[in-house]
């Protein structure tokens, strides 16, 4: 079933994900940050995310020094996989991608990050053609301060407390979530526990989502089994942009 050359639906994109969980899959997302591609790096990503057949392609930063419509354009020019925006920031909104993670970050306080900045690009997003993906993001301790921690003015749930990070991720499902993001952030020292995850998963009915100092085929390995439906990378590739193909075959394997 081949759900990826037409998303004029709606709810393809979720569509897409809930078939492939349906039918016992894993799901390989790459994150690309096009504050750390030129043309030529982005394209020779691109042609080698198409050969290992990555399921879903995330864009955004927790900066974005030029303007995302452009890499947007280029990485759709070159590719059928869904586009889909991880938005750092209100100034990563774009209507040529395909959806867009509405990332609510209930792991923190943050009014801006709970709902601020969601009221603002409301009718943006109304009027735009993204699917919208109504996520509950949930900031995990990675063995560092991250980016995200930083820029969002939150703390992270501590790993050794998946008692929090469970009731967090139930109260995001009860109020409609359709997904829950555990994110140990870009470039963390670890990456999520395998405690941290199925328990998680053990305790909610909707897709899960799991990335941050992911960068080996092992870690891969242990995320899904844990229970990650959808795994996240993309540090990873910009060290190494050759590893990407064992990472996808480690998270596809269990298929």
């Amino acid at each position: 079933m081949v759900l990826q050359k037409n998303l004029n639906s709606s709810t393809m994109i979720f569509e897409l994900i809930n078939h492939k969980i349906k039918n016992n899959q894993k799901l390989f997302a790459l994150l690309i940050d096009p504050d750390h591609h030129n043309k030529e790096s982005l394209k020779g990503l691109i042609n080698k995310a198409n050969q290992a057949q990555v399921d879903l392609i995330f864009i955004g930063g927790s900066l974005l020094n030029c303007s995302i419509d452009p890499s947007i354009q280029f990485i759709k020019k070159h590719t059928s996989i869904p586009v889909i925006l991880f938005p750092g920031s209100l100034l990563q909104l774009s209507s040529k991608a395909d959806g867009i993670l509405l990332l609510s970050l209930i792991s923190g306080r943050n009014p801006d990050f709970l709902i601020g900045n969601h009221v603002t690009a409301a009718t943006y997003l109304q009027k735009s053609n993204l699917e919208i993906l109504p996520t509950g993001y949930m900031l995990i301790e990675g063995g560092k301060t991250t980016s995200v921690e930083y820029m969002s003015n939150t703390k992270p749930i501590p790993s050794d407390k998946p008692d929090i990070a469970v009731a967090t991720a139930l109260a995001g499902e009860m109020l409609g979530l359709k997904l829950i993001y555990l994110e140990a952030g870009s470039g963390a020292k670890s990456s999520l526990t395998t405690q941290m995850i199925s328990q998680v998963k053990n305790n909610i009915t909707i897709p899960l989502i799991a990335g941050g100092g992911i960068k080996s085929p092992g870690d891969i390995q242990r995320i899904v089994s844990a229970g990650a439906d959808i795994v996240v990378s993309g540090t990873a590739m910009e060290q190494d942009p050759e590893i990407l193909h064992s990472l996808v075959r480690a998270t596809h394997q269990k298929e």
